[in-house]
């Protein structure tokens, strides 16, 4: 593609098209990738001990399946929503519209979670900033200049977002080749099978680990080619996620003789390793990675409040364009603007049982609509200006996709029967509120309508 058509932007909604491929993959891995990793691997071996790398691959080929439908249904869209715009063209906008709702509320409290987070790791290094006036100045800053980034324009985000994951992969891949050089092969043993009940347990956690991969659909009104990049990226991003997910247990396994009793398994192995001043370095990693996750989710989150606009089921103003920089500002605003409070006012817990079962939601609906939509021989979905824009063909195509459909769909209502009652609670309030604000946006709408 020339530069010339790199700068291209979209007839709808005059978004720049700067997301190349590997900016696409980028942002995927920076989505994935968070400070969970950090501590998951104790619980896994908590759980099912050794067994938990064999859960790793088992739950990467669960995520994978349903990747292959993302994949497939993604390659037919050229503007932004992801799964969103999926469920759209498929069911409906109602239907669509629970799917956005939920999709942006989880992100909203994805950065939530991700900001206390980060304050508390920031803690190690000064415990003043976890509390009080210095707490809300770091959380606050931290936002400011992110927010600051994303409205100078997708391409010069697109670098920051660059260089973000490349110190996340070097933390995480260094910290694996500096391990193998310390693995003792006798704390690898294989006990009895865990039951059942853990198995579900460690691979409902181990899903959530890879929760966010979907982030590489959403931007598709800025992707240079999304029918080609979309697969590709999601194909390539998860193929090395998995992996290192995979490697970090095995490192930990085989470096930790304490491993199911650690609190920070990673951060624990590098002080074995280097001693203190490698739990520092850890620590500071850890930071940078949730520095980069936040940037991510913040690029891809604020563009769902601009897709439900832009196909006029919340307020045109969130979808309007940026006429230097053309991005949208008040959508890339509100999103900041709320996740922030959230992050005030609620705990690094709370934020994370708020958001862990609403992904598995839009992952439900896009396996649905890879089956609904090869029922079709052509569709469409409404845009702003009323008039309807037809799907594309799929650029790639999963064989016996509505096999692999149906199986990622029993595979997501598997994990999701594994939720506890709190969670699925909160499911059902957010969704309620969803459908209450659609309702009343969509009847305010059509009494405006009225002669």
């Amino acid at each position: 593609m020339s530069d010339e058509a790199a700068k291209s932007v979209t007839s709808a909604s005059s978004l720049v098209r700067g997301i190349g491929r590997w900016d696409l993959t980028a942002i995927l891995v920076n989505s994935v990738i968070g400070a969970g990793i950090l501590g998951l691997p104790a619980i896994a071996f908590g759980l099912v001990g050794s067994y938990s790398l064999g859960a790793w691959a088992l739950c990467s080929i669960i995520v994978g399946l349903i990747a292959l439908c993302f994949a497939e249904v993604g390659s037919r869209f050229s503007t932004t929503g992801g799964p969103y715009l999926y469920t759209y063209a498929a069911f409906g906008p109602a239907t669509g519209f629970i799917v956005g709702w939920l999709s942006w509320v989880s992100r909203l409290f994805s950065l939530a979670a991700i900001g206390n987070l980060a304050v508390n790791y920031a803690g190690a290094f000064s415990p003043a900033l976890t509390r009080g006036a210095p707490r809300v100045v770091v959380m606050t800053a931290t936002f400011a200049v992110l927010v600051a980034i994303l409205l100078t324009g997708v391409r010069r985000s697109a670098l920051v977002n660059n260089i973000l994951t490349a110190c996340k992969l070097l933390v995480l891949f260094g910290f694996v080749l500096l391990g193998l050089f310390f693995i003792d092969p006798t704390q690898i043993r294989v006990p009895p099978p865990p039951a059942l009940d853990d198995w579900q347990t460690v691979l409902l956690l181990m899903t959530f680990a890879f929760i966010g991969f979907e982030s590489a659909t959403i931007n598709a009104g800025e992707m240079r080619n999304p029918g080609r990049d979309v697969p590709f990226a999601l194909g390539a991003g998860l193929a090395a996620i998995a992996l290192l997910y995979l490697l970090i247990q095995f490192v930990c396994i085989a470096t930790m003789p304490a491993l199911a009793s650690s609190e920070r398994p990673v951060v624990d192995a590098m002080f074995i390793m280097l001693g203190p001043v490698g739990a520092g370095v850890i620590n500071a990693g850890a930071l940078i990675m949730m520095l980069g996750t936040l940037f991510a989710v913040l690029l891809t989150g604020s563009r769902l409040p601009f897709a439900l606009a832009e196909q006029q089921q919340l307020p045109a103003f969130l979808c309007s364009v940026d006429k230097r920089y053309k991005v949208p500002r008040a959508a890339i605003l509100i999103t900041a603007v709320l996740a922030w409070l959230l992050m005030l006012y609620t705990s690094f817990i709370g934020a994370l049982t708020a958001t862990a079962l609403t992904r598995l939601i839009g992952y439900v609906t896009t396996c649905a609509a890879l089956i609904a939509l090869r029922a079709r021989k052509r569709a469409a979905v409404g845009h702003a200006n009323d008039e309807p824009a037809n799907i594309g063909r799929a650029s790639f195509k999963v064989p016996g996709g509505p096999v692999v459909a149906v199986l990622a769909i029993l595979a997501c209502l598997w994990l999701m029967s594994g939720a506890s009652t709190e969670e699925l609670s909160s499911l059902l309030v957010t969704t309620a509120i969803g459908a209450i604000l659609g309702g009343i946006y969509a009847l305010a709408r059509r009494r405006k309508r009225r002669p």
